[in-house]
């Protein structure tokens, strides 16, 4: 995922068409919201950009669809599902 693609996933949170909530797939797996994808966006950017394998690599941006169960691995608040509310 490059840096661009990033910046545009975090700057509008939801995707289009459709305004379905994205979240940031990290390299170990792990779900980051696009809020604390926002405020850790140096973080962010310095490990996609010196490809670190440390927690903060980003692997790409998706649509939670149905998890009811799906939390952020940095604030631990539930990402908003499309339809398993």
């Amino acid at each position: 995922m490059n840096s661009i693609e990033l910046r545009n996933a975090i700057r509008s949170k939801f995707a289009w068409p459709g305004g379905y909530p994205m979240f940031v797939t990290m390299i170990d797996g792990e779900a980051l919201c696009m809020d604390c994808a926002r405020v850790e966006y140096r973080q962010i950017a310095r490990a996609n950009r010196g490809n670190l394998r440390d927690g903060w690599r980003p692997e790409g941006v998706d649509i939670n669809w149905e998890d009811s169960e799906l939390c952020c691995c940095h604030c631990g608040e539930r990402i908003e599902s499309a339809y398993a509310d």
